[in-house]
């Protein structure tokens, strides 16, 4: 399956990090749209709501996964918070409480977020 969205949360880089402990998971959280959400539920994803917007952890353990740029060249695994991205994920065995997980392959970045400090004033700081 393939599904686009923005970027929340990303740790590609390095894995992922609970309470202290190591995940040994590379993950990225995607905000959904309505249509990319449905059918995300539709394979028996459960999502979480934040802001009363649909939003989903794809993970994997695997470190060699790629990310692609825009014309399909593999570019860097730091992609920040507000990138518009694509998923190629598959769905994990389900759980009866935790529902479907899905494991993601390859990451495609369709928009990058551009982050500009430069208009920051130290001021402001």
């Amino acid at each position: 399956m393939i599904t686009e969205g923005i970027v929340a949360f990303s740790d590609l880089q390095e894995t992922e990090k609970f309470n202290g402990q190591d995940t040994g998971k590379y993950s990225i959280v995607l905000t959904l749209e309505a249509e990319e959400a449905e059918a995300v539920e539709s394979e028996g994803v459960h999502l979480r709501e934040y802001q009363n917007q649909k939003q989903r952890k794809f993970v994997t353990k695997y470190p060699d996964f790629q990310v692609l740029d825009v014309e399909g060249e593999p570019t860097s695994k730091q992609i920040p918070y507000g990138s518009k991205v694509k998923v190629m994920w598959t769905p994990g065995k389900a759980h009866p409480t935790h529902g479907v997980a899905p494991y993601f392959k390859k990451i495609k970045v369709l928009e990058l977020a551009i982050h500009d400090t430069d208009d920051v004033d130290d001021e402001d700081f």
